[in-house]
């Protein structure tokens, strides 16, 4: 009885499950696809194939594209640690999810239908100001296709499609259950393969009917479609929230963007961002990309083990809440204190506002202006302005973020807490699901770390000499700011109080 208590403990079942399976993975290529392909590589190598859907990108063909994520750091634990013998498991096909049958040859469509066996669909535009055009054929119209596929698998165990936990942006609860689209699927599909896409953007806002971005409207829609087979194919759907870079492994803080706090944090720490407007003491929920990998192979595995759930929300606030004051003013100790970025061009600082009015103020005082001007020396310099153009994709981030950071939405999760309940000692340790042991300092420590290396190509050779402009600047800064007292005292001196000395 004991050693049947000790096998449980130490069973994966998740490579288990993949032992001698075939997979095939939508959006390998993406940050979450990434991930999810070096940890099923590196704690499932008896999975017999993982097939990537690959297209054509940039004058890339999908086996350079291929050449190219393996070249990452990401993958450098799993090379040195299996042999990049295991890399030849990855084999990509030549297709793209926007087009009609998801763009595959004869050959490669019956290649997938005999041998797959289980299905992760990422594939989808997480920019929130595309085209609605756009959105649908990827979002909406390409989950269709994916579905299409999956009905014809002759071999399929489980359909895993990834949701967001934003996509019912009218709900303020958010449970694991199957929620009304906010149109029919079907017809938008329609409405944007028969009509231009000039015609389109004209009633863009009329058929997002308040929601806030194409984004969340075509990943509602999404989920509807996959919610309509529950019945008919074994799917499974994963809400996480906005996905932000590694905590743990393989590599701490390792991303390949700036989206999100990232991107707020970076923008700070080179001094360009100067004011948000922002509920200071409000959260978002943030998780970690190895966390929500974590999950998925855990819902994937809980869904063939028990066949009971079908709808995770794998969100952390409901555990751990992080106000964006925090978050800001973590970052601001990180830049100033243990690892500035290069290229600073005003010591990182400003705040976040309540006041709409006095956010656009201090928009024209310390980011246009500045700008301006610094474009302007740029330019004399011989060199091309970019201050403005920067600005300018700052601002229009702003238009996204300040609907998320001024608005609150909360997530049960008593369905995933259920499911975190069932796994053995190996796999909670394998597939981290839970935020024990975080420490939030040392964690966006090695975001920015990652990001400087790996997004900034910013050496740690650069350091020392970032700490040292980072001390001129400092100095720059309090220099400016006792100027600015100095002259504001003497224009209300010269213009108000001599004024009325004079008059007495």
């Amino acid at each position: 009885m004991a050693e049947n208590g000790k096998l449980m403990k130490n069973r994966n079942r998740v490579e288990e499950s993949f032992r001698n399976r075939t997979l095939l993975i939508t959006g390998g290529t993406g940050f979450m696809g990434k991930v999810l392909v070096e940890k099923i590589l590196r704690t499932c190598p008896s999975v017999k194939r993982i097939y990537l859907l690959v297209r054509n990108k940039k004058g890339k063909d999908p086996q350079d594209r291929l050449k190219e994520l393996f070249s990452s750091a990401l993958f450098d634990l799993l090379k040195k640690t299996a042999g990049e013998e295991i890399l030849k498991k990855v084999v990509v096909i030549s297709s793209d999810v926007v087009e009609e049958n998801l763009g595959l040859s004869r050959e490669d469509r019956e290649t997938l239908i005999n041998e797959t066996n289980v299905i992760y669909h990422l594939a989808a535009t997480i920019r929130f100001d595309d085209p609605l055009k756009k959105a649908v054929l990827l979002n909406v119209r390409g989950t269709k296709y994916m579905l299409d596929l999956a009905k014809e698998c002759k071999e399929l165990i489980v359909f895993n499609h990834v949701s967001t936990a934003y996509c019912h942006l009218e709900e303020k609860i958010l449970y694991e259950k199957a929620y009304p689209p906010p149109a029919d699927p079907h017809m938008i599909i329609k409405l944007v393969e028969w009509m231009d896409e000039k015609v389109i953007d004209s009633i863009t806002e009329k058929v997002l009917d308040g929601y806030p971005n194409t984004y969340a409207f075509t990943k509602a829609l999404g989920e509807a479609l996959v919610n309509d087979e529950m019945d008919h194919l074994p799917v499974t759907i994963l809400r996480p929230p906005v996905v932000i870079p590694i905590w743990k492994e393989p590599v701490p803080g390792w991303t390949d963007n700036i989206n999100g706090p990232m991107g707020l944090l970076i923008a700070a720490g080179k001094g360009v961002l100067r004011t948000m407007y922002c509920d200071s003491q409000g959260y978002a929920d943030f998780l970690p990309v190895d966390i929500a990998v974590n999950a998925l192979l855990l819902t994937s595995m809980d869904f063939m083990t028990y066949r009971q759930r079908r709808i995770y929300n794998c969100t952390s606030s409901f555990e751990y809440k992080v106000t964006w004051e925090e978050i800001i003013e973590m970052g601001k100790r990180i830049v100033e204190n243990r690892l500035p970025l290069n290229g600073v061009v005003w010591y990182p600082g400003g705040s976040m506002k309540r006041s709409r009015l006095h956010h656009y103020i201090c928009v024209i005082l310390f980011h246009y202006i500045p700008a301006i001007f610094l474009d302007t020396i740029i330019f004399l310099s011989g060199n091309k302005p970019i201050m403005w153009k920067i600005q300018q994709r700052i601002t229009k981030g702003f238009d996204v973020f300040e609907y998320y950071a001024n608005n609150q939405w909360d997530f049960n999760n008593d369905g995933s807490l259920i499911a975190r309940d069932l796994l053995t000692e190996r796999e909670m340790e394998v597939y981290k699901v839970d935020g024990q042991g975080m420490d939030m300092d040392e964690y966006f420590y090695h975001c920015t770390h990652a990001a400087r290396l790996y997004i900034l190509k910013e050496g740690d050779d650069t350091i020392a000499a970032a700490k040292r402009h980072m001390t001129i600047m400092w100095f720059v800064d309090k220099l400016a700011k006792i100027l600015f007292v100095v002259g504001f005292l003497y224009l209300l001196y010269q213009y108000l109080i001599s004024p009325i000395l004079r008059s007495l």
